[in-house]
Protein backbone atom coordinates (compact mmCIF):
# COMPACT_ATOMS: atom_id res chain seq x y z
CA UNK A 1 0.00 0.00 0.00
CA UNK A 2 3.01 2.85 0.69
CA UNK A 3 6.43 2.77 1.31
CA UNK A 4 6.71 4.89 3.27
CA UNK A 5 9.08 3.81 6.31
CA UNK A 6 7.02 5.68 9.40
CA UNK A 7 3.84 4.00 8.24
CA UNK A 8 5.72 0.92 7.61
CA UNK A 9 7.88 0.96 10.92
CA UNK A 10 4.50 2.07 12.70
CA UNK A 11 2.24 -1.15 12.13
CA UNK A 12 4.94 -3.12 12.10
CA UNK A 13 5.92 -2.12 15.73
CA UNK A 14 2.14 -2.75 16.91
CA UNK A 15 2.24 -6.12 14.58
CA UNK A 16 4.52 -7.43 16.59
CA UNK A 17 3.27 -6.42 19.76
CA UNK A 18 -0.78 -7.34 19.04
CA UNK A 19 0.60 -10.52 17.28
CA UNK A 20 -2.55 -10.91 14.96
CA UNK A 21 -3.06 -13.49 12.73
CA UNK A 22 -3.35 -11.29 9.52
CA UNK A 23 -2.97 -7.79 8.58
CA UNK A 24 -5.46 -6.27 6.06
CA UNK A 25 -4.92 -2.70 4.75
CA UNK A 26 -8.29 -0.94 4.10
CA UNK A 27 -7.75 1.60 1.12
CA UNK A 28 -10.93 2.85 1.22
CA UNK A 29 -12.68 0.99 -2.08
CA UNK A 30 -16.59 0.66 -2.65
CA UNK A 31 -15.20 -3.34 -3.43
CA UNK A 32 -13.02 -3.48 -0.18
CA UNK A 33 -15.66 -1.46 1.45
CA UNK A 34 -18.81 -4.35 0.68
CA UNK A 35 -16.20 -7.32 1.05
CA UNK A 36 -15.27 -6.10 4.78
CA UNK A 37 -19.28 -5.88 5.44
CA UNK A 38 -20.06 -9.17 4.33
CA UNK A 39 -17.49 -10.35 6.90
CA UNK A 40 -18.72 -8.47 9.73
CA UNK A 41 -22.75 -9.71 9.03
CA UNK A 42 -20.87 -13.39 8.69
CA UNK A 43 -19.18 -13.28 11.99
CA UNK A 44 -22.48 -11.41 13.52
CA UNK A 45 -20.35 -8.15 14.51
CA UNK A 46 -23.06 -6.84 12.42
CA UNK A 47 -26.65 -7.45 11.54
CA UNK A 48 -28.01 -6.79 8.36
CA UNK A 49 -31.30 -4.34 8.02
CA UNK A 50 -34.22 -4.83 5.92
CA UNK A 51 -32.88 -3.88 2.33
CA UNK A 52 -36.30 -2.26 0.81
CA UNK A 53 -36.78 -0.76 3.97
CA UNK A 54 -33.60 0.13 5.37
CA UNK A 55 -31.26 0.24 2.67
CA UNK A 56 -27.17 -0.90 3.27
CA UNK A 57 -27.82 -0.14 7.16
CA UNK A 58 -26.61 -2.13 10.07
CA UNK A 59 -26.90 -2.94 13.52
CA UNK A 60 -24.59 -3.66 16.17
CA UNK A 61 -24.90 -3.92 19.72
CA UNK A 62 -21.74 -3.13 22.28
CA UNK A 63 -20.46 -4.81 25.58
CA UNK A 64 -22.80 -4.36 28.41
CA UNK A 65 -20.38 -2.47 30.39
CA UNK A 66 -18.97 -0.15 27.23
CA UNK A 67 -21.77 1.58 25.48
CA UNK A 68 -20.50 5.10 26.55
CA UNK A 69 -17.31 7.58 26.65
CA UNK A 70 -15.48 7.11 29.84
CA UNK A 71 -14.23 10.43 30.96
CA UNK A 72 -12.30 8.51 34.47
CA UNK A 73 -10.17 6.35 32.41
CA UNK A 74 -9.30 8.70 29.20
CA UNK A 75 -5.63 10.44 30.09
CA UNK A 76 -4.09 13.36 28.45
CA UNK A 77 -0.44 12.23 28.50
CA UNK A 78 2.49 14.95 28.59
CA UNK A 79 5.58 15.22 29.58
CA UNK A 80 4.87 17.71 32.38
CA UNK A 81 1.89 17.30 34.33
CA UNK A 82 0.55 20.84 34.19
CA UNK A 83 0.28 21.06 30.27
CA UNK A 84 -2.57 18.99 30.97
CA UNK A 85 -4.14 21.21 33.74
CA UNK A 86 -6.63 20.10 36.72
CA UNK A 87 -9.66 19.54 34.54
CA UNK A 88 -7.79 16.66 32.62
CA UNK A 89 -6.41 13.15 34.25
CA UNK A 90 -2.84 12.69 33.40
CA UNK A 91 -0.51 10.24 33.43
CA UNK A 92 3.03 10.41 32.19
CA UNK A 93 4.31 9.05 29.06
CA UNK A 94 6.71 6.51 30.18
CA UNK A 95 3.87 5.04 32.39
CA UNK A 96 1.12 5.15 30.26
CA UNK A 97 2.86 3.31 27.41
CA UNK A 98 4.24 0.57 29.82
CA UNK A 99 1.10 0.04 30.85
CA UNK A 100 -0.84 0.23 27.74
CA UNK A 101 2.15 -1.99 26.02
CA UNK A 102 1.36 -4.62 28.43
CA UNK A 103 -2.20 -4.94 28.69
CA UNK A 104 -1.68 -5.14 24.65
CA UNK A 105 0.85 -8.05 24.53
CA UNK A 106 -0.78 -10.74 22.62
CA UNK A 107 -3.79 -9.24 22.16
CA UNK A 108 -4.71 -9.81 18.60
CA UNK A 109 -3.81 -13.51 18.86
CA UNK A 110 -6.72 -15.25 16.78
CA UNK A 111 -7.98 -11.64 15.01
CA UNK A 112 -7.15 -9.72 11.78
CA UNK A 113 -5.52 -6.11 12.20
CA UNK A 114 -6.93 -3.61 10.05
CA UNK A 115 -4.48 -0.34 8.86
CA UNK A 116 -7.15 2.22 8.16
CA UNK A 117 -5.09 5.70 6.56
CA UNK A 118 -8.05 8.56 6.86
CA UNK A 119 -7.91 12.11 6.43
CA UNK A 120 -10.25 14.57 9.25
CA UNK A 121 -11.35 17.36 6.64
CA UNK A 122 -11.26 16.93 2.82
CA UNK A 123 -8.12 15.19 1.46
CA UNK A 124 -5.79 17.87 0.05
CA UNK A 125 -7.21 20.91 1.81
CA UNK A 126 -5.72 23.62 3.92
CA UNK A 127 -7.55 22.39 7.03
CA UNK A 128 -6.51 18.53 6.36
CA UNK A 129 -5.03 16.30 8.87
CA UNK A 130 -4.21 12.30 8.44
CA UNK A 131 -3.59 9.42 10.69
CA UNK A 132 -3.78 6.41 10.43
CA UNK A 133 -5.59 3.60 13.21
CA UNK A 134 -4.91 0.06 13.65
CA UNK A 135 -7.79 -1.77 15.29
CA UNK A 136 -9.01 -5.69 15.64
CA UNK A 137 -12.70 -4.13 15.26
CA UNK A 138 -15.07 -4.59 11.92
CA UNK A 139 -17.16 -2.30 13.37
CA UNK A 140 -14.52 0.46 13.87
CA UNK A 141 -13.67 0.07 10.20
CA UNK A 142 -17.19 0.30 9.20
CA UNK A 143 -17.59 3.20 10.97
CA UNK A 144 -14.19 5.15 10.30
CA UNK A 145 -15.40 4.34 6.69
CA UNK A 146 -18.64 6.68 7.39
CA UNK A 147 -17.36 9.01 10.01
CA UNK A 148 -13.63 10.25 8.09
CA UNK A 149 -12.38 9.98 4.75
CA UNK A 150 -10.61 6.56 4.13
CA UNK A 151 -8.58 6.66 1.16
CA UNK A 152 -4.95 5.09 0.58
CA UNK A 153 -4.34 8.74 -0.93
CA UNK A 154 -3.62 9.80 2.35
CA UNK A 155 -0.14 8.03 2.20
CA UNK A 156 0.57 10.17 -1.01
CA UNK A 157 -0.58 13.44 1.06
CA UNK A 158 2.23 12.65 3.40
CA UNK A 159 4.77 12.35 1.14
CA UNK A 160 7.36 10.28 3.26
CA UNK A 161 7.06 11.90 6.01
CA UNK A 162 5.64 11.15 9.76
CA UNK A 163 3.08 13.97 10.11
CA UNK A 164 0.25 11.80 10.75
CA UNK A 165 -1.61 10.82 14.22
CA UNK A 166 -0.87 6.92 14.98
CA UNK A 167 -4.17 5.63 16.30
CA UNK A 168 -3.94 2.31 18.44
CA UNK A 169 -6.88 0.52 19.03
CA UNK A 170 -8.08 -3.17 20.42
CA UNK A 171 -11.06 -4.60 21.79
CA UNK A 172 -8.73 -6.77 23.99
CA UNK A 173 -11.15 -8.77 26.14
CA UNK A 174 -13.35 -5.35 26.93
CA UNK A 175 -12.50 -5.60 30.46
CA UNK A 176 -13.72 -1.96 31.97
CA UNK A 177 -10.93 -1.97 34.97
CA UNK A 178 -8.37 -2.44 32.06
CA UNK A 179 -10.19 0.29 29.51
CA UNK A 180 -7.82 3.04 28.96
CA UNK A 181 -7.88 5.80 26.42
CA UNK A 182 -4.89 7.81 26.21
CA UNK A 183 -4.12 10.66 24.05
CA UNK A 184 -0.37 11.98 23.45
CA UNK A 185 -0.33 14.86 22.40
CA UNK A 186 3.38 15.52 21.60
CA UNK A 187 3.73 12.12 20.27
CA UNK A 188 0.68 12.74 18.06
CA UNK A 189 -0.68 8.83 19.30
CA UNK A 190 -4.00 7.49 20.51
CA UNK A 191 -3.74 4.47 22.72
CA UNK A 192 -7.31 2.89 23.02
CA UNK A 193 -7.95 -0.33 24.92
CA UNK A 194 -10.72 -2.46 25.80
CA UNK A 195 -13.21 -1.37 24.91
CA UNK A 196 -15.52 -1.08 21.56
CA UNK A 197 -18.29 1.88 21.82
CA UNK A 198 -17.49 4.38 19.26
CA UNK A 199 -16.61 7.49 21.05
CA UNK A 200 -13.64 5.58 23.03
CA UNK A 201 -12.56 3.70 19.67
CA UNK A 202 -13.36 6.11 16.49
CA UNK A 203 -10.20 7.79 17.03
CA UNK A 204 -10.49 10.16 14.37
CA UNK A 205 -13.60 11.95 16.49
CA UNK A 206 -13.27 13.55 20.15
CA UNK A 207 -9.57 11.90 20.72
CA UNK A 208 -8.04 13.26 16.90
CA UNK A 209 -10.84 16.12 15.85
CA UNK A 210 -10.86 17.78 19.45
CA UNK A 211 -8.01 16.47 22.09
CA UNK A 212 -5.30 15.77 19.80
CA UNK A 213 -6.43 18.20 17.93
CA UNK A 214 -7.06 21.13 19.87
CA UNK A 215 -3.48 20.81 20.97
CA UNK A 216 -2.06 21.12 17.77
CA UNK A 217 -4.03 23.96 17.09
CA UNK A 218 -2.29 25.95 20.15
CA UNK A 219 1.05 25.31 19.27
CA UNK A 220 0.44 26.02 15.42
CA UNK A 221 -2.09 28.55 15.47
CA UNK A 222 -5.46 27.68 14.53
CA UNK A 223 -8.44 25.62 16.89
CA UNK A 224 -10.51 22.95 17.28
CA UNK A 225 -13.87 23.27 18.97
CA UNK A 226 -17.04 21.44 19.91
CA UNK A 227 -18.73 23.37 18.12
CA UNK A 228 -21.54 23.17 15.45
CA UNK A 229 -21.54 24.80 12.16
CA UNK A 230 -24.65 25.98 10.43
CA UNK A 231 -25.64 28.77 7.88
CA UNK A 232 -28.39 30.83 7.61
CA UNK A 233 -29.43 31.83 3.67
CA UNK A 234 -31.19 34.66 4.05
CA UNK A 235 -34.56 35.77 1.13
CA UNK A 236 -31.77 37.83 -0.74
CA UNK A 237 -29.48 34.81 -1.47
CA UNK A 238 -26.64 35.75 1.35
CA UNK A 239 -25.56 33.20 3.72
CA UNK A 240 -24.08 34.00 7.24
CA UNK A 241 -22.73 31.11 9.03
CA UNK A 242 -22.67 30.44 13.01
CA UNK A 243 -20.31 28.57 15.05
CA UNK A 244 -22.22 27.08 18.42
CA UNK A 245 -21.06 25.04 21.35
CA UNK A 246 -23.40 23.40 23.67
CA UNK A 247 -23.14 20.97 26.99
CA UNK A 248 -24.95 17.84 25.92
CA UNK A 249 -28.25 17.49 26.12
CA UNK A 250 -28.66 21.12 24.88
CA UNK A 251 -29.78 20.36 21.14
CA UNK A 252 -26.84 20.53 19.49
CA UNK A 253 -27.42 18.29 16.36
CA UNK A 254 -31.16 19.54 16.11
CA UNK A 255 -29.78 23.15 16.08
CA UNK A 256 -27.56 22.13 13.53
CA UNK A 257 -30.23 20.78 11.23
CA UNK A 258 -33.12 22.96 12.30
CA UNK A 259 -35.79 23.90 10.18
CA UNK A 260 -37.29 27.31 9.90
CA UNK A 261 -40.59 28.25 10.85
CA UNK A 262 -43.65 28.41 8.33
CA UNK A 263 -42.92 32.52 8.50
CA UNK A 264 -39.87 32.59 7.75
CA UNK A 265 -39.70 29.86 5.09
CA UNK A 266 -42.66 31.67 3.20
CA UNK A 267 -39.90 34.59 3.09
CA UNK A 268 -37.82 32.28 1.62
CA UNK A 269 -34.97 31.67 4.42
CA UNK A 270 -33.36 28.20 4.54
CA UNK A 271 -30.52 26.75 6.96
CA UNK A 272 -27.92 24.44 5.84
CA UNK A 273 -26.17 22.07 8.20
CA UNK A 274 -22.26 21.95 7.73
CA UNK A 275 -21.37 20.14 10.36
CA UNK A 276 -23.03 18.83 13.98
CA UNK A 277 -20.30 18.40 16.31
CA UNK A 278 -16.76 19.96 15.58
CA UNK A 279 -15.47 22.69 14.38
CA UNK A 280 -11.97 23.84 13.04
CA UNK A 281 -11.27 27.11 12.56
CA UNK A 282 -8.22 29.13 10.89
CA UNK A 283 -7.47 32.81 9.97
CA UNK A 284 -7.58 34.29 7.31
CA UNK A 285 -7.59 37.77 6.03
CA UNK A 286 -8.27 38.70 9.53
CA UNK A 287 -11.53 36.51 9.56
CA UNK A 288 -12.71 32.86 10.85
CA UNK A 289 -12.95 30.25 8.74
CA UNK A 290 -14.51 27.08 9.85
CA UNK A 291 -14.48 23.53 8.22
CA UNK A 292 -16.51 20.03 9.86
CA UNK A 293 -13.33 17.84 9.81
CA UNK A 294 -15.97 14.83 9.91
CA UNK A 295 -17.50 13.13 6.65
CA UNK A 296 -20.71 11.75 9.02
CA UNK A 297 -22.55 12.09 11.86
CA UNK A 298 -22.43 9.87 15.28
CA UNK A 299 -25.86 11.15 17.05
CA UNK A 300 -27.80 10.07 19.89
CA UNK A 301 -31.07 8.17 18.29
CA UNK A 302 -33.15 8.39 21.46
CA UNK A 303 -35.83 11.37 21.15
CA UNK A 304 -34.61 12.03 17.34
CA UNK A 305 -38.28 12.23 15.78
CA UNK A 306 -39.96 13.30 12.79
CA UNK A 307 -40.56 16.90 14.97
CA UNK A 308 -37.55 16.89 17.06
CA UNK A 309 -35.44 16.48 14.26
CA UNK A 310 -36.90 15.49 10.61
CA UNK A 311 -33.61 15.95 8.83
CA UNK A 312 -31.97 13.77 11.09
CA UNK A 313 -34.50 11.09 10.70
CA UNK A 314 -33.94 11.54 6.99
CA UNK A 315 -30.10 11.45 7.24
CA UNK A 316 -30.20 8.01 8.94
CA UNK A 317 -32.55 5.65 6.18
CA UNK A 318 -29.54 4.40 4.55
CA UNK A 319 -26.23 3.32 4.60
CA UNK A 320 -26.32 4.00 8.37
CA UNK A 321 -24.87 1.97 11.05
CA UNK A 322 -27.44 1.91 14.41
CA UNK A 323 -25.70 1.03 17.63
CA UNK A 324 -27.69 0.15 20.79
CA UNK A 325 -31.08 1.08 19.76
CA UNK A 326 -33.93 -1.90 19.90
CA UNK A 327 -33.78 -4.07 17.39
CA UNK A 328 -37.43 -4.64 15.76
CA UNK A 329 -37.43 -8.42 14.36
CA UNK A 330 -40.95 -8.29 12.78
CA UNK A 331 -39.18 -5.96 9.68
CA UNK A 332 -35.54 -6.30 10.75
CA UNK A 333 -35.84 -2.47 11.18
CA UNK A 334 -35.00 -0.55 14.35
CA UNK A 335 -36.45 1.34 17.26
CA UNK A 336 -35.78 3.86 20.24
CA UNK A 337 -37.77 5.31 22.60
CA UNK A 338 -38.87 8.54 21.38
CA UNK A 339 -39.34 8.18 18.47
CA UNK A 340 -42.98 8.87 18.23
CA UNK A 341 -43.30 5.44 16.22
CA UNK A 342 -45.48 3.11 17.45
CA UNK A 343 -43.01 0.26 19.79
CA UNK A 344 -42.33 -2.82 17.88
CA UNK A 345 -44.27 -6.11 18.94
CA UNK A 346 -41.68 -8.62 18.06
CA UNK A 347 -38.13 -7.05 19.27
CA UNK A 348 -35.20 -7.55 21.15
CA UNK A 349 -33.24 -4.64 23.33
CA UNK A 350 -30.49 -3.37 23.24
CA UNK A 351 -28.80 -6.08 25.54
CA UNK A 352 -30.32 -8.74 23.00
CA UNK A 353 -32.93 -9.71 25.18
CA UNK A 354 -37.14 -10.34 24.20
CA UNK A 355 -38.90 -6.85 24.85
CA UNK A 356 -42.14 -5.02 24.72
CA UNK A 357 -42.97 -1.58 25.94
CA UNK A 358 -44.76 -3.06 28.77
CA UNK A 359 -42.19 -4.61 30.76
CA UNK A 360 -41.12 -3.40 33.70
CA UNK A 361 -37.93 -3.81 36.24
CA UNK A 362 -37.66 -5.54 39.75
CA UNK A 363 -38.31 -1.42 40.98
CA UNK A 364 -41.38 -1.32 38.54
CA UNK A 365 -39.87 1.01 36.45
CA UNK A 366 -39.58 0.54 32.85
CA UNK A 367 -37.22 -1.26 30.77
CA UNK A 368 -35.59 0.57 28.02
CA UNK A 369 -35.46 -0.89 24.09
CA UNK A 370 -32.99 0.90 22.98
CA UNK A 371 -29.99 2.48 25.61
CA UNK A 372 -29.90 6.44 26.21
CA UNK A 373 -27.05 6.74 24.51
CA UNK A 374 -27.36 4.48 21.52
CA UNK A 375 -26.26 5.69 18.58
CA UNK A 376 -26.66 6.23 14.29
CA UNK A 377 -23.31 6.76 12.17
CA UNK A 378 -24.61 8.28 8.94
CA UNK A 379 -22.95 9.44 5.68
CA UNK A 380 -23.28 13.60 5.92
CA UNK A 381 -23.82 13.22 2.20
CA UNK A 382 -27.68 11.89 3.16
CA UNK A 383 -28.33 15.16 5.00
CA UNK A 384 -31.45 17.10 3.59
CA UNK A 385 -29.98 19.97 4.44
CA UNK A 386 -26.02 19.46 3.80
CA UNK A 387 -24.61 22.76 2.73
CA UNK A 388 -23.02 23.12 -0.78
CA UNK A 389 -20.13 24.44 0.93
CA UNK A 390 -19.24 21.25 3.00
CA UNK A 391 -16.64 19.90 0.75
CA UNK A 392 -15.49 23.41 0.60
CA UNK A 393 -11.71 23.34 0.95
CA UNK A 394 -11.42 27.06 2.60
CA UNK A 395 -14.14 26.73 4.86
CA UNK A 396 -16.55 29.06 5.74
CA UNK A 397 -16.26 32.70 6.76
CA UNK A 398 -17.85 32.85 10.51
CA UNK A 399 -20.02 35.63 10.91
CA UNK A 400 -20.96 34.84 15.21
CA UNK A 401 -19.65 32.24 17.82
CA UNK A 402 -23.05 31.12 20.20
CA UNK A 403 -22.73 29.64 23.63
CA UNK A 404 -25.56 27.75 25.54
CA UNK A 405 -26.32 25.86 27.93
CA UNK A 406 -29.23 24.34 30.35
CA UNK A 407 -30.86 26.87 32.75
CA UNK A 408 -34.13 27.35 34.68
CA UNK A 409 -34.01 31.13 35.63
CA UNK A 410 -30.48 32.51 35.42
CA UNK A 411 -29.43 32.85 31.76
CA UNK A 412 -31.87 34.78 29.16
CA UNK A 413 -33.22 33.50 25.80
CA UNK A 414 -30.22 35.92 24.18
CA UNK A 415 -27.55 38.31 25.17
CA UNK A 416 -24.65 39.81 23.25
CA UNK A 417 -21.25 40.38 24.80
CA UNK A 418 -20.05 43.61 24.61
CA UNK A 419 -16.62 42.60 22.88
CA UNK A 420 -14.06 39.86 22.44
CA UNK A 421 -12.63 39.38 25.80
CA UNK A 422 -16.22 39.30 27.65
CA UNK A 423 -17.29 36.75 24.70
CA UNK A 424 -14.30 34.83 25.81
CA UNK A 425 -15.67 34.79 29.28
CA UNK A 426 -18.97 34.06 28.74
CA UNK A 427 -17.56 30.89 26.77
CA UNK A 428 -15.63 29.95 29.57
CA UNK A 429 -18.16 30.41 32.65
CA UNK A 430 -21.01 28.54 30.31
CA UNK A 431 -23.05 25.62 32.47
CA UNK A 432 -25.76 23.50 32.32
CA UNK A 433 -28.17 22.47 35.38
CA UNK A 434 -28.61 18.86 35.83
CA UNK A 435 -31.93 17.71 35.44
CA UNK A 436 -33.63 14.34 36.92
CA UNK A 437 -32.91 12.46 34.13
CA UNK A 438 -28.86 12.82 35.27
CA UNK A 439 -27.66 11.05 38.54
CA UNK A 440 -27.47 12.67 41.69
CA UNK A 441 -29.15 15.72 42.99
CA UNK A 442 -31.32 18.34 40.24
CA UNK A 443 -30.45 21.50 39.61
CA UNK A 444 -26.56 21.20 40.10
CA UNK A 445 -24.60 23.70 38.12
CA UNK A 446 -21.89 21.68 36.01
CA UNK A 447 -19.44 24.27 34.26
CA UNK A 448 -18.71 23.23 30.99
CA UNK A 449 -16.12 26.35 29.25
CA UNK A 450 -16.84 26.37 25.49
CA UNK A 451 -18.39 22.46 25.72
CA UNK A 452 -14.65 21.84 25.88
CA UNK A 453 -14.22 19.93 29.51
CA UNK A 454 -13.71 16.69 28.62
CA UNK A 455 -12.56 17.00 25.14
CA UNK A 456 -9.79 19.90 25.59
CA UNK A 457 -6.08 18.14 25.01
CA UNK A 458 -4.20 20.74 26.96
CA UNK A 459 -4.22 22.89 30.38
CA UNK A 460 -7.25 24.71 29.87
CA UNK A 461 -5.91 28.22 31.10
CA UNK A 462 -3.75 27.61 27.96
CA UNK A 463 -6.70 27.01 26.05
CA UNK A 464 -8.53 30.35 27.39
CA UNK A 465 -5.82 32.49 26.60
CA UNK A 466 -5.59 30.84 23.38
CA UNK A 467 -9.19 32.25 22.71
CA UNK A 468 -7.96 35.89 23.47
CA UNK A 469 -5.13 35.52 21.12
CA UNK A 470 -6.63 34.38 18.57
CA UNK A 471 -9.44 37.17 18.74
CA UNK A 472 -7.34 39.73 19.24
CA UNK A 473 -5.44 38.66 15.99
CA UNK A 474 -8.85 39.17 13.76
CA UNK A 475 -9.59 42.49 12.16
CA UNK A 476 -12.97 41.13 11.64
CA UNK A 477 -13.81 39.25 14.78
CA UNK A 478 -17.17 37.42 14.61
CA UNK A 479 -19.90 39.13 17.26
CA UNK A 480 -20.17 36.45 20.40
CA UNK A 481 -23.63 35.28 22.12
CA UNK A 482 -25.03 33.52 24.94
CA UNK A 483 -28.42 31.59 23.84
CA UNK A 484 -30.97 29.78 26.96
CA UNK A 485 -33.76 27.67 25.32
CA UNK A 486 -34.90 26.17 28.70
CA UNK A 487 -35.75 28.83 30.76
CA UNK A 488 -38.97 27.58 33.19
CA UNK A 489 -41.90 28.97 34.68
CA UNK A 490 -43.41 28.39 37.87
CA UNK A 491 -44.49 25.03 37.29
CA UNK A 492 -41.35 23.62 35.89
CA UNK A 493 -42.45 23.82 32.14
CA UNK A 494 -40.28 25.20 29.02
CA UNK A 495 -41.78 28.84 28.13
CA UNK A 496 -39.86 29.08 24.86
CA UNK A 497 -41.03 26.51 22.46
CA UNK A 498 -37.46 25.77 20.75
CA UNK A 499 -36.90 23.38 17.94
CA UNK A 500 -37.73 24.93 14.63
CA UNK A 501 -38.39 28.47 16.77
CA UNK A 502 -34.71 28.80 17.91
CA UNK A 503 -34.56 30.66 14.28
CA UNK A 504 -36.19 33.49 15.61
CA UNK A 505 -33.61 33.86 17.76
CA UNK A 506 -30.64 32.90 15.11
CA UNK A 507 -32.22 35.95 12.88
CA UNK A 508 -32.28 38.80 15.71
CA UNK A 509 -28.07 37.67 16.32
CA UNK A 510 -27.23 38.17 12.17
CA UNK A 511 -29.20 41.34 12.45
CA UNK A 512 -27.20 42.67 15.26
CA UNK A 513 -23.69 41.10 13.10
CA UNK A 514 -25.16 43.23 10.80
CA UNK A 515 -26.03 46.17 12.75
CA UNK A 516 -29.64 46.26 11.57
CA UNK A 517 -30.65 45.96 14.69
CA UNK A 518 -30.43 48.25 18.12
CA UNK A 519 -29.91 46.58 21.78
CA UNK A 520 -30.56 47.28 25.47
CA UNK A 521 -27.08 47.37 27.86
CA UNK A 522 -27.48 45.63 30.54
CA UNK A 523 -25.19 44.15 33.28
CA UNK A 524 -24.65 41.13 31.56
CA UNK A 525 -24.22 42.12 27.97
CA UNK A 526 -26.31 43.26 25.11
CA UNK A 527 -29.98 42.05 25.09
CA UNK A 528 -32.36 42.14 22.40
CA UNK A 529 -35.58 45.04 22.29
CA UNK A 530 -38.60 42.15 23.02
CA UNK A 531 -40.30 43.89 19.25
CA UNK A 532 -37.43 42.88 17.63
CA UNK A 533 -37.95 39.54 18.00
CA UNK A 534 -40.12 38.21 15.53
CA UNK A 535 -43.03 36.01 17.03
CA UNK A 536 -44.95 35.94 14.45
CA UNK A 537 -46.96 32.95 13.51
CA UNK A 538 -45.92 31.70 17.48
CA UNK A 539 -49.04 29.49 19.02
CA UNK A 540 -49.33 29.78 22.73
CA UNK A 541 -46.52 32.63 22.88
CA UNK A 542 -46.78 35.79 23.66
CA UNK A 543 -44.81 39.16 24.39
CA UNK A 544 -45.67 38.92 27.96
CA UNK A 545 -43.82 35.23 27.54
CA UNK A 546 -41.26 36.46 25.20
CA UNK A 547 -40.82 39.15 28.10
CA UNK A 548 -39.90 36.75 30.66
CA UNK A 549 -37.58 34.87 29.00
CA UNK A 550 -35.96 38.01 28.06
CA UNK A 551 -35.66 38.91 31.94
CA UNK A 552 -33.26 39.62 34.24
CA UNK A 553 -32.95 38.37 37.87
CA UNK A 554 -30.17 40.80 39.62
CA UNK A 555 -29.77 38.29 42.85
CA UNK A 556 -29.73 35.52 40.91
CA UNK A 557 -26.66 37.14 38.57
CA UNK A 558 -24.93 37.89 41.94
CA UNK A 559 -24.75 34.77 43.10
CA UNK A 560 -23.55 33.15 39.88
CA UNK A 561 -21.26 35.66 39.80
CA UNK A 562 -19.85 34.39 43.44
CA UNK A 563 -20.09 30.96 41.42
CA UNK A 564 -18.00 31.64 38.90
CA UNK A 565 -15.31 33.16 41.21
CA UNK A 566 -15.33 30.16 43.12
CA UNK A 567 -14.90 28.51 39.88
CA UNK A 568 -12.14 30.18 38.79
CA UNK A 569 -10.17 29.87 42.01
CA UNK A 570 -9.74 25.85 40.49
CA UNK A 571 -7.46 26.87 38.08
CA UNK A 572 -5.20 28.55 40.09
CA UNK A 573 -2.70 31.95 39.24
CA UNK A 574 -2.62 30.71 35.40
CA UNK A 575 -5.98 31.76 34.77
CA UNK A 576 -5.73 34.64 31.93
CA UNK A 577 -5.78 37.83 34.16
CA UNK A 578 -8.72 39.06 31.34
CA UNK A 579 -11.09 36.64 32.65
CA UNK A 580 -10.67 37.85 36.37
CA UNK A 581 -11.17 41.14 35.15
CA UNK A 582 -14.37 40.44 33.01
CA UNK A 583 -15.35 38.94 36.27
CA UNK A 584 -15.25 42.13 38.30
CA UNK A 585 -17.00 43.94 35.54
CA UNK A 586 -19.61 41.85 35.96
CA UNK A 587 -20.02 42.15 39.52
CA UNK A 588 -19.46 46.22 39.19
CA UNK A 589 -22.03 45.84 36.88
CA UNK A 590 -24.13 44.14 38.72
CA UNK A 591 -24.11 46.58 42.05
CA UNK A 592 -25.21 49.48 39.88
Amino acid sequence: MTDNKYVLEFVEKYRKLFSPDEVVWVDGSREQHKMLTCEAIATGEVIKLSNSLMPGCLYHRTAVNDVARVEDRTFICTTDREDAGITNNWMAPSEAYAKLDAIAKDAMKGRTMYVIPFSMSKIGSPFAKYGIELTDSLYVVLNMMIMTRVSDKVYDKLKGGDDFVKGIHSKVTLDAEQRYICQFPEDNVIYSLNSGYGGNVLLGKKCFALRIASYQGWKQGWMAEHMLILGVEKPDGETKYICAAFPSACGKTNLAMLIPPKVYQEKGYKVWTVGDDIAWLRKKKGTFYAVNPENGFFGVAPGTNAKSNPNALATTRRNTIFTNVCFNAKNNTVWWEGSKIEAPTKAYDWKGRPWNENMKDENGNPIKGAHPNSRFTAPAKNCPCLSKEFENSRGVPVSAFVFGGRRAKVAPLVYQARDWEHGVFIGATMASETTAAAAGKVGVVRRDPMAMLPFCGYNMCDYFAHWLKMGSRMSNQPKIFHVNWFRTDENGNFIWPGFGDNMRVLDWIIRRCENEVDAVETPIGYMPKAEDINIEGMEDFDMEKLQSVLSLDMNAWKKEADEIGEFFKKFGDKLPEKLWKQLRILKSNLRG
